[in-house]
């Protein structure tokens, strides 16, 4: 099956001029590199953001608006990452778990593409500011945590009421085609009336591509070209690598989902003409892999967001260190000594804050 966008409708044979069966299965090798691709990206994403969690929850706590946006960013990277292994299995395996299944696993991309970017556009404007407003908003930030906190509940909100369409009519649909043996099972958008399937279709790839790209990507491009003005004209020896990671922002921003929403955005004005199978098989190996390269975010979003900070890195060392003192005292614990209990006591107590420019 292809793992093409849950906000993308599988076309039929009828949507093709000579109404000739058309087999839109990929190739078995492009199965298997979707599959490792997928498994790689679901490790990596599990690890890093796992780690950023670990640490706010047990090494720091949350003190800047940035801080929250970060834990939240996590958080919604893992839900996706938690239900890709889910999708991977269900598309390789006719959806055996059930239309409910299909329904979750479907939006959990709709509610992190939206939420996830959304968020970062929030750390952008949070980091413009920080920086190029600090003197006007020093005494506003400090009382600023609440305000943050209503701001992700309402990006969660408003993500959630944009993944609505998708929850509500992705459907575990069986497609008999002439001369198969068994039906072909897939979890796609599916209609009662042909209004309603026009109106979706148009709608939720148009919000997709608008506000979980197009905006970001104008929030970020305006608040980071503010932001590195202001560093260029600082007297700082930290400016260079600032500059460095603003542009490392937006460049992965960028690499990640323009591929992909370019894709969708060709596809979609497609969606209503006469088109070739091969031209539709052609569609549909774009979004496939320009999908998996978005993918790829929610396993770069904890080194752009969180590790490249240094206090960030010292919390990560702590929890290293920390994992092997511990590993140490139960799995040696005949031979373990009062003085590795002492050094993962101290350590422990001597991690410090995380406030770096590093969103």
């Amino acid at each position: 099956m292809s793992s093409v966008s849950p906000d993308y409708y599988n076309p039929s044979t009828e949507d093709y001029p000579d109404g000739a069966p058309c087999n839109l299965d990929p190739h078995p090798a492009e199965v298997i590199t979707q599959t490792y691709m997928h498994s790689l990206i679901c490790a990596f994403g599990l690890v890093g953001n796992i780690l950023v969690v670990v640490t706010y929850i047990f090494y720091k706590r949350t003190k800047t608006m940035t801080d929250v946006y970060l834990a939240n960013v996590a958080v919604v990277d893992l839900i996706f990452v938690l239900a890709l292994p889910f999708i991977i299995y269900n598309e390789r395996h006719s959806w055996p778990m059930g239309n409910a299944v299909c329904k979750v696993l479907r939006s959990s991309y709709s509610l992190n593409l939206y939420s996830g970017m959304l968020l970062l556009a929030c750390i952008s404007g949070d980091r413009y500011v920080a920086i190029v407003q600090a003197r006007r908003s020093f005494g506003a930030r400090s009382g600023s945590l609440i305000y943050s906190r209503i701001i992700c509940s309402a990006v969660w909100l408003f993500a959630a009421a944009l993944t609505l369409p998708t929850l509500i009519y992705s459907e575990r649909f069986e497609e008999f085609s002439p001369g198969a043996e068994a039906a072909q099972v897939t979890c796609q958008l599916s209609f009662s009336n042909d209004e309603t399937a026009k109106l979706v279709k148009m709608l939720v790839p148009c919000l997709q591509m608008a506000v979980g790209f197009l905006l970001p990507l104008v929030v970020m491009a305006l608040c980071y070209s503010s932001i590195t003005c202001t560093l260029v004209r600082a007297q700082s020896s930290q400016r260079h690598k600032a500059i460095r990671v603003v542009l490392a922002v937006v460049v992965f921003f960028i690499v990640c989902h323009l591929p992909y929403n370019v894709a969708l955005l060709n596809h979609t004005l497609d969606l209503f003409e006469e088109r070739s199978c091969q031209g539709e098989m052609l569609n549909l190996r774009v979004l496939a892999v320009s999908q998996s390269v978005a993918y790829l975010h929610c396993c770069l979003n904890p080194i752009l967001y969180a590790f490249i900070g240094s206090k960030f890195r010292s919390h990560f060392r702590q929890i290293i260190l920390d994992l092997w003192c511990f590993g140490k005292k139960y799995i040696y614990s005949s031979r373990s000594s009062r003085g590795t209990s002492d050094v993962c006591f101290k350590s422990s107590e001597g991690s410090n804050n995380f406030s770096s420019f590093s969103a």
